[in-house]
């Protein structure tokens, strides 16, 4: 299989990497960039645990080849993190008890900090549409909500 030269801006740092034509985003974070909070989950774009912001927009990356991303500027969960501390989003989340299993929150983190980053003040069913393509198994959604909502009211309102 033939590799494709790709450059990307991943959580701040520029990479120069060789992927397959049929790399997908998600395998390429994982295993050649080694950040693993991004998670596979359903691998068809129905679960939302893969979700990372490429160009400003929330997207599955296990439905994104890498090669389609060439040149984007990308987000992953281990770039909320910044030397000041967690993002209002992940300490909304710990204090909401937004968090059990865990498994979904890289997804559903990405998702509601693409929506902040458009609508710093989002009505509760605008979250709601921001994170329908997220499951959670575990939370029943609300703390999720109100999670986001307390982020907004902090960080983006």
């Amino acid at each position: 299989m033939a590799k494709l030269d790709v450059e990307l801006k991943v959580n701040g740092e520029d990479y120069k990497l060789q992927v397959g034509s049929q790399e997908r985003l998600l395998d390429t974070i994982r295993e050649q960039l080694k950040l693993t909070g991004t998670k596979e989950g359903c691998s068809v774009g129905e679960c939302g645990a893969c979700t990372v912001i490429v160009d400003d927009q929330a997207v599955n990356s296990c439905m994104v080849l890498t090669a389609q991303v060439d040149g984007s500027k990308i987000i992953t969960v281990e770039g909320l993190e910044s030397k000041s501390g967690l993002h209002p989003l992940q300490k909304a989340f710990i204090e909401k008890q937004a968090v059990q299993c865990g498994f979904c929150t890289p997804g559903m983190l990405m998702s509601a900090l693409a929506l902040l980053n458009t609508n710093p003040e989002p009505s509760k069913e605008e979250i709601k549409t921001a994170l329908e393509g997220n499951l959670c198994r575990c939370t029943g959604y609300q703390q999720i909500i109100d999670a986001v909502e307390m982020a907004a009211e902090e960080w983006g309102g």
